[in-house]
């Protein structure tokens, strides 16, 4: 049994989501550069300092509610979402592998190039959007932090509405001849 406290456990379990985040933030920059370099155009800026808060204060609230209620989270609970968090961070992985120097966190659509079907692509449209429901409902769980789960989960599903259309129109105003993807969830 571990001397940690569930709070710090959790703490740590956040501290590394957290620096993954960070990783991903350096992938995206690069990728994003990479697409500016070959013609890709941004749509959707004005969405994304909202999404940039709330996915801050996503992880910011898990740890303020665990700490602040300590809550005493059954172990059956606890595991299965951490099992549930890290399938989709595997996801999230997944989709940035599969789509390459063409991932990144904005909607940047390079012209000329077709649209990536593979990888979880060829299962859901949006797969990378399914991990971060399934993560947003799961990982603030596995500290017993529901009501931040709530809360991402509704705010999140505003946000992704906007996104995703976002997303769609970015890609359907690309040029005909030439079927053309940017930053798919």
């Amino acid at each position: 049994m571990s001397s940690l406290s569930p709070e710090v456990l959790f703490t740590l379990l956040i501290a590394a989501v957290g620096v993954e985040r960070l990783a991903e933030l350096v992938v995206s920059k690069r990728n994003a550069a990479w697409a500016v370099e070959r013609g890709g155009v941004e749509t959707g800026a004005g969405h994304y300092p909202f999404m940039v808060v709330l996915h801050t204060g996503f992880l910011v609230g898990a740890l303020v509610e665990v700490w602040v209620r300590r809550p005493d989270v059954p172990a059956l609970l606890a595991w299965s979402m951490l099992v549930l968090a890290v399938l989709s961070q595997a996801l999230r992985w997944w989709c940035i592998r599969t789509l390459g120097p063409r991932w990144n966190t904005r909607v940047i659509v390079v012209p000329g190039l077709p649209l990536v079907e593979g990888g979880p692509y060829r299962y859901f449209r949006h797969p990378n959007y399914v991990a971060v429901v399934l993560e947003g409902i799961a990982l603030p769980l596995v500290g017993g932090a529901w009501i931040t789960a709530l809360a991402f989960t509704v705010l999140n599903a505003g946000l992704l509405r906007v996104r995703i259309s976002t997303e769609e129109r970015a890609l359907d105003s690309a040029p005909l001849e030439a079927p053309a993807t940017g930053s798919r969830g």
